[in-house]
């Protein structure tokens, strides 16, 4: 699993007209499965992510900050040849799914509040970038 952690002052998803998840002063957090991801690998991130000391050299927990939590299957996307990325190395919704909800709720277990986006939607994602401050986890 990835993720890509931002220290943001706002962040919204928005799904056609409807606002979906919105948080301020926290972190947006997009996440991104593989194959061989498992709950163990999603609980873990989901650790990661509570602890990292990203706000003012404290961790979200510490803050009791906010997260956005945004599933991207384009974190797997790979470039490397020609001009249209692959990605081969996402996992399917079917596996994805669950293990981003098993992340968020692994994050709530933690005590954090949690927005999400809508999985398998179309969202526009707006974030005003703290910083700007961009950690990639990866298990």
């Amino acid at each position: 699993m990835r993720a890509v952690v931002q220290t943001v002052s706002r962040a919204s998803v928005t799904v056609g007209d409807e606002v979906v998840g919105r948080i301020a002063d926290g972190l947006l957090v997009l996440v991104g499965v593989t194959h061989d991801d498992t709950p163990a690998k999603a609980a873990e991130l989901a650790r990661k992510t509570w602890e990292l000391r990203v706000l003012d050299d404290r961790s979200a927990a510490d803050h009791d900050a906010p997260i956005l939590v945004v599933s991207q299957f384009t974190l797997y996307g790979d470039a490397r040849k020609g001009r249209r990325p692959s990605w081969s190395a996402a996992a399917p919704a079917e596996i994805a799914e669950p293990l981003v909800e098993e992340y968020v709720k692994t994050l709530r277990a933690r005590g954090a509040t949690v927005e999400t986006g809508r999985f398998r939607a179309h969202m526009l994602v707006e974030s005003v970038n703290v910083g700007p401050c961009t950690v990639l986890l990866e298990l």
